[in-house]
Order: structure tokens, then C-alpha cells, then sequence
């Protein structure tokens, strides 16, 4: 292991122009994290929907009346009415409706005994879990708009269980609010790794690594320099993707800047340290690249608790998802914009990460090739 300020200055700066002259790394670090994060940021979400169902009233009264109001008004509906089951049938068949709520003709007669309600339910389980939404908002309804009506007609309502409901850390309940954060611990993790992915490949792809290798530059010296200018793209990137979350869709930040910075800073580590292992056991920027999105992306989104939960896997894949980084970055990043520097989590995936950046890193350089053979 040796160091030379100057030989690792020169390639540094040298990698910087071919940054400034090549807008491949521009547009990688820079318009491809914000367009994927407005991608993820718009499209990716678990809030409730307003859901298309169908609405029949065999027997029009002043209940149904009621009760076809609460349903119209509430957000989670858009409510198409007709005069029998089996005219909105089909379109329940084609999707076109997620459900039907029918309401009996003795519905008015049966809807105060509190026995059973007067209401059918049929949802298209093709997608179970928006079937179990519709039928969880329609019992809700049901119970807020029978509390209401016996209250006004002077009737004593007491349910058997009165819930308090008090959310921490996200109390909007929002998807956004965790969502968004993880998506930026996805992107950065390709960003980071299809950045260096491309370094030395590209170099001998263009057969300028015969010039590099006459020169005394050692292993260590020749990935530092090569990782300075991309490191600090890639921070530029993270700061890019972290203001856009945090003004443009108003996630809330509860945590410390210099915290974020820091933990940023290990993950970028990490992510470069990975793009550099790919490119240097590759000498093809295209099979790089590849490498990179299948090694990089797909573990990431698969393995970091982002959308799927890990803890519902089969043990064997939970294993995997120790050595995956976004995990512990989504971790973090989730962490510090929803509780704030909850020290006992950022302090653990920050050591992680920097373990398994370390294990890239030592990887790359054991990988590195100084000669022509």
C-alpha cells in the first residue's frame, strides 16, 4: 500500500474532465436520480384510493337515502348507482368496478336491530389486498353512519369498544412520508454503483489503461483517484434528491443535517466501493452496467424492507438481505426523516455499511490489475 497526494490529485482531476466533457455521469447523477424520484414520488404509493364500485338500492327510502350520501361523500369512493345487481355486474367481471354494496329492500326495517346489517358486499378479489380495503372502509362507513343516525333520532349508541387512535413518527399516516425516503436510498444505491461501474472499464475499453499502467501509480492511488471526483458527484446527488423529498413533496425531516450528511457519506462509500469491484473484474462498460442494475437495483428493491416486508420472507431470504446496503440506508434515511437521530438505529446500519464499503473497497483493489497480463 502506498500514497502519493500528487498522482492521486492528477487522476482525480483528470477523471473530473472526463466527467465535465462526458454527459453520460451528468445525466446519471443528475437528471436520472430526480426523474426516477418524481417517478417514485407520484406513482408509488399505499394511500388510499378513490375506488370505483357500484351502488344498488332495491327499495328507495330516507335510511337509503342516508346511508347513499355517506357513501358518495366519502373520499374513498367514486360511486356509480344502478337498479339491479346484475346491470353493474359485468363491469365488477371487466374491473371496471372494484366492488358493489347492495342494499337490501328491508333495509330500513332491519338497519337499527344491530343483529345483521342489511348490506351486501361483493368485491373482486382479483387484487385481495384492495378487496379487503373496500370491504374494511364499507364496514366503517356502515358503523359511522349507524352511530349517526341513532344519535340524531335520540337513541343511546354505545360501542363495545371505543379506539383512540394516536400515530407516531408519521401521524398523517401517510405513504409518502416513508416512501419517498426509501426510494432515494434505492436510486442512490444504482446511481452510486453505475457511476464507478463504467471508470475502469472505460479505460480499457479505450485502451487508455496501457498508458496509465506505465506510469508508477499504485493500486490503491489509481481507485482513489478514480473515486474522489464520483464521490463528490455523487453527494451533489444526494443533496439534489434529498431537497427535492423534502420541499417538493414536503416530507417532513426530523432529524440533524450534519447527521444526514455523515451517513450519506458511509452509504456513497459503499455504493461507489461496488460500482468500482463491477468495473474492475469487467472490461466491457456495457456488461458493467448490466452487472451493476442486476447487483445493485434489484437486491436493493427487493431486500430493503421498500416495499416488500422482510420480516414475511422465507428465512433463507432474510439472510440475503443482511448483505444487501440500501437496507440499512433505507433504515437510516426512514429513521432520520420521520423519528429524528435515533442514534441506536443510524449508529448500527452506519457501522454496516461502512463494514461492507470496506469489503468492496478491499475487494476492488485485491481485483485491480497493475499490468498487462
Amino acid at each position: 500500500m502506498r500514497f502519493n497526494t500528487g498522482r492521486i490529485y492528477g487522476l482525480a482531476r483528470k477523471e473530473s474532465r472526463q466527467i465535465l466533457r462526458d454527459p453520460s455521469s451528468l445525466i446519471i447523477a443528475v437528471f436520472l436520480p430526480l426523474t426516477l424520484l418524481f417517478l417514485f414520488g407520484y406513482g408509488v404509493t399505499f394511500d388510499p384510493r378513490h375506488y370505483d364500485i357500484g351502488l344498488v338500492v332495491e327499495q328507495p327510502t330516507p335510511e337509503t337515502g342516508s346511508f347513499t350520501a355517506s357513501l358518495v361523500t366519502s373520499s374513498y369512493f367514486r360511486v356509480e348507482t344502478g337498479r339491479d345487481v346484475r346491470d353493474l355486474e359485468s363491469k365488477l367481471v371487466s374491473g371496471d368496478l372494484k366492488g358493489i354494496v347492495v342494499l337490501r329492500a328491508d333495509f330500513s326495517r332491519r338497519a337499527f336491530r344491530r343483529d345483521t346489517a342489511p348490506i351486501q358486499v361483493l368485491v373482486d378479489g382479483t387484487d385481495a389486498n384492495t378487496a379487503e380495503l373496500i370491504r374494511g372502509y364499507v364496514q366503517a362507513l356502515w358503523a359511522s353512519w349507524l352511530g349517526q343516525e341513532l344519535s340524531s333520532n335520540g337513541i343511546d349508541y354505545a360501542p363495545p369498544v371505543s379506539l383512540v387512535s394516536r400515530l407516531w413518527y408519521n401521524p398523517e399516516a401517510s405513504s409518502k412520508n416513508y416512501l419517498v425516503p426509501g426510494s432515494v436510498a434505492i436510486i442512490m444505491t444504482m446511481i452510486g454503483a453505475l457511476l464507478t461501474a463504467l471508470v475502469v472499464a472505460r479505460e480499457w475499453e479505450r485502451g487508455t489503461m496501457e498508458a496509465l499502467l506505465t506510469t508508477p501509480i499504485g493500486r490503491w492511488e489509481l481507485l482513489l483517484g478514480k473515486l474522489a471526483p464520483y464521490f463528490l458527484l455523487g453527494m451533489v446527488s444526494m443533496v439534489l434528491s434529498v431537497g427535492v423529498a423534502i420541499w417538493l413533496f414536503d416530507v417532513p425531516f426530523r432529524g440533524s443535517f450534519w447527521v444526514l450528511g455523515l451517513t450519506s457519506a458511509v452509504f456513497m462509500w459503499t455504493s461507489l466501493g461496488m460500482g468500482l469491484l463491477i468495473s474492475t473484474i469487467s472490461r466491457s462498460q456495457l456488461i458493467a452496467a448490466q452487472i451493476s442494475i442486476l447487483s445493485a437495483f434489484l437486491p436493493a428493491f427487493y431486500f430493503s424492507n421498500f416495499v416488500f416486508e422482510i420480516d414475511s420472507m422465507p428465512a433463507p431470504l432474510q439472510w440475503v438481505s443482511y448483505i444487501v446496503p440500501a437496507k440499512y440506508f433505507v433504515s437510516t434515511l426512514q429513521t432520520l426523516f420521520l423519528a429524528g437521530d435515533a442514534g441506536g438505529v443510524i449508529v448500527a446500519d452506519t457501522l454496516v455499511l461502512a463494514l461492507i464499503g470496506l469489503v468492496f473497497f478491499m475487494a476492488a483493489v485485491r481485483k485491480t490489475r497493475t499490468d498487462l497480463e
